[in-house]
């Protein structure tokens, strides 16, 4: 008797061009689920910068048409990011460099002051200096030479929700405008 056949196989030999692939896993071994691609105009320079900021390491490179880098895979600690170079057949474009970007790349660091240094030393531009957080991160959020904004954090405590709350609470009466106050 033949096995039933789920939307998942189907899927599966779809991808694989038409041919069923039992031993192809859907999502590979030591692949991250969620994976941002980065778009560039200076995919090398990208590199460089996620290298000297993150330690990130870079797991493979392709060169485009002209031989420079194209395409890119790194890892920053566990997890996976692709720089890409823009192409002419797909609207993805780099950022407009002016930290607008409505995609903010949030990481981990060990030691988020020293993470900020090397990012500015790097050709970054800080967007939030470096500050504690009521939830128990201490952030800051740069712009990177190629229009990517980054939040780099670091956990410094692990506070208990009822602290959370009452800490986010005074934070929003604090920004809440002052009305008929002149």
């Amino acid at each position: 008797m033949r096995p039933a056949r789920t939307r998942e196989a189907y899927s599966n030999a779809w991808i694989c061009g038409g041919h069923m692939a039992d031993r192809v896993k859907g999502i590979p071994d030591n692949s991250s689920v969620v994976m941002p691609r980065l778009f560039c105009r200076d995919v090398a320079a990208e590199i460089d910068f996620c290298k000297n900021t993150f330690d990130a390491v870079e797991l493979g490179r392709r060169p485009g048409p002209d031989g420079t880098a194209a395409h890119a895979l790194l890892t920053i600690g566990p997890a996976m990011i692709m720089i890409e170079a823009e192409w002419a057949g797909l609207a993805s474009r780099a950022p407009v460099p002016d930290g607008s970007s409505p995609v903010v790349i949030y990481v981990y660091v060990e030691d988020v002051d020293k993470t900020v240094e090397r990012a500015v030393a790097g050709g970054a531009k800080i967007l939030v200096p470096v500050k504690n957080q009521f939830w128990g991160d201490r952030i800051g959020w740069i712009i990177d030479p190629s229009g990517h904004v980054w939040t780099i954090a670091t956990r410094i405590e692990e506070p208990a929700e009822t602290e959370r709350k009452a800490r986010w609470s005074t934070q929003l009466a604090e920004l809440r405008p002052t009305v008929g106050k002149g």
